[in-house]
């Protein structure tokens, strides 16, 4: 008999007998925790989504999220908007920045030096791609509002850095990466945040945000191109800031509205499982790999222009000519595309969406080959022209895209994979693009070159609504049959008087398609 035990063996052995004749009565609390239990093994066996009571009490304690399509959203838009402008208007007129830092850094002598020079926007613009699945870990772990506050503070920092910057060296680093990095880490909650607040209009909201990268796009070629003159190199990346200042006042809009996923933490762990740190759920479609090797194919062409195409101008056409119209060309064209195609998706049926870009990239690969052949000014306007309202339907439908391939809860990772495998052909393009100039002394070659892979792609991504197709008849096809079974098991259960039948409906996930 321990200290804490006053009963006799005979009381003992009673009681042990009273358990055993009455099954002890459970408490609220452990019954809860064995009926979780239950449902863990049954999901972690594959069997079974549970009992038509747990179905019916999950769908009493977790109702249906309602996006309010509106309200607070609508300044989270704009502050979306503000970002999207900082981030792509300032990579967007790079081709201003090109020029000046061949005359601040370079020499005549070197043979090489567009292809270096070019390495600082390539590296800025892949580096903001090449870092969005770990920004989506971020976003995941910390929330879109941190995430992007951090980031827009990384990337001040680093494009204050590049204004006290006196070689090309240092410059890959403070503008080619840190900033870069900030920019990244700033951007990519600004596209997961829409889908806390919109859904049914989420493709025109996507249409508008991204078309403050076009508001930019179009204003700054012209503000570089003074400031530049006035103030030098080093002045304009220090007004260039304050955009980022603003950028950090923006990312507090953020407020998350989408309920967290249940938790699967052990007991006292504060880490997070490997599935909620890398999702591979994703990776389980089909659809979506096809679209995450596609596009990154069609890109290798893609940031040709915006690099090189001013140096292409000038010496085509002289330094007189009035190449910064070009920029805003595809800078109008493209905020009035993703306006107008991002209300189309709207209307366009589950990943359908597809054939959008399909069609953008195919314009743009034929747009690029016609640069070289444009000996006259106003045709490359036009081109110009095409290449943009085409360009902002290809980026405003990519977040609806994502939703559709692999839904709300997954976007985030799913557009940062995506994101992190666009940043390969973001950055090797333009320096390629450079080389060929240097090497063969114009940038015809290049150019041509730039147009083929956003043919290829285009031709890629057109599996995708014939994978996806095939996949929801399947899986219709096996819910059937499961459904079948269910309720011949449920009508032997319930028969012998001991009621009607209880109708159960499959529990898929919701469908995105």
């Amino acid at each position: 008999m321990t200290a804490g035990t006053n009963m006799t063996d005979i009381e003992s052995d009673a009681s042990k007998e009273t358990v055993a004749a009455e099954p002890a009565e459970e408490t609220p609390m452990k019954a809860e925790e064995k009926r979780s239990d239950d449902v863990e093994e049954k999901n972690d066996n594959g069997d079974s989504k549970g009992t038509i009571q747990e179905q019916v009490l999950v769908a009493v304690e977790e109702p249906e999220f309602v996006h309010p399509e509106g309200g607070w959203g609508w300044v989270v838009m704009l502050a979306a908007m503000w970002c999207n402008g900082a981030v792509f208007g300032i990579q967007n007129a790079f081709g201003i920045l090109f020029m000046s830092l061949l005359k601040e850094f370079g020499s005549p002598e070197d043979d090489d030096l567009r292809f270096k020079t070019a390495w600082v926007g390539s590296l800025s613009m892949g580096m903001i791609f090449f870092c969005s699945p770990i920004v989506s870990v971020f976003t995941d772990l910390l929330g879109c509002r941190v995430t992007a506050v951090g980031g827009a503070a990384v990337g001040l920092v680093g494009l204050l850095a590049s204004s006290f910057v006196t070689s090309l060296g240092p410059m890959y680093f403070t503008y080619g990466i840190v900033f870069a990095t900030g920019c990244s880490f700033a951007y990519q909650p600004s596209l997961v945040i829409l889908g806390h607040y919109f859904k049914k209009r989420l493709g025109l909201v996507n249409g508008i945000v991204t078309a403050g990268s076009s508001a930019f796009t179009v204003t700054l070629p012209f503000l570089l191109s003074g400031l530049l003159e006035k103030v030098g190199l080093q002045n304009t990346m220090r007004v260039l800031s304050i955009l980022m200042f603003i950028l950090m006042l923006a990312g507090l809009t953020y407020t998350p509205l989408l309920p967290k996923p249940v938790s699967s933490n052990k007991p006292g762990s504060r880490c997070p499982p490997m599935s909620k740190v890398f999702n591979v759920n994703i990776w389980k479609s089909l659809g979506y790999r096809i679209w995450a090797f596609g596009i990154p194919a069609a890109l290798y062409g893609y940031f040709v222009p915006y690099v090189h195409l001013m140096k292409h101008v000038e010496e085509r056409f002289g330094e007189d000519a009035n190449k910064e119209v070009l920029l805003m060309c595809i800078g109008v064209t493209s905020g009035v595309g993703r306006l107008i195609f991002g209300r189309v998706a709207d209307y366009v049926q589950g990943v359908n969406k597809v054939y959008l870009q399909v069609s953008s990239f195919m314009v743009i690969g034929v747009m690029s080959m016609m640069i070289p052949l444009c000996h006259v000014f106003g045709g490359l306007i036009a081109v110009c022209l095409l290449m943009g309202l085409f360009d902002g339907c290809f980026i405003c439908i990519m977040a609806p895209i994502a939703f559709e391939l692999v839904g709300s809860q997954n976007v985030s990772q799913a557009i940062g994979f995506l994101l992190g495998m666009m940043s390969v052909p973001m950055t090797v393009g333009p320096p390629i693009a450079g080389f060929l100039r240097d090497r063969l002394g114009s940038y015809d070659v290049a150019f041509y070159l730039a147009g083929i892979p956003p043919i290829i792609g285009g031709a890629v991504l057109c599996l995708i609504p014939w994978v996806e197709a095939r996949r929801i008849r399947r899986e219709q096809e096996e819910a059937a049959k499961d459904g079948t079974q269910e309720q011949m098991l449920e009508f032997k259960r319930n028969s012998g008087g001991q009621g009607d039948a209880l109708t159960v409906k499959s529990a898929t996930p919701d469908s995105v398609i």
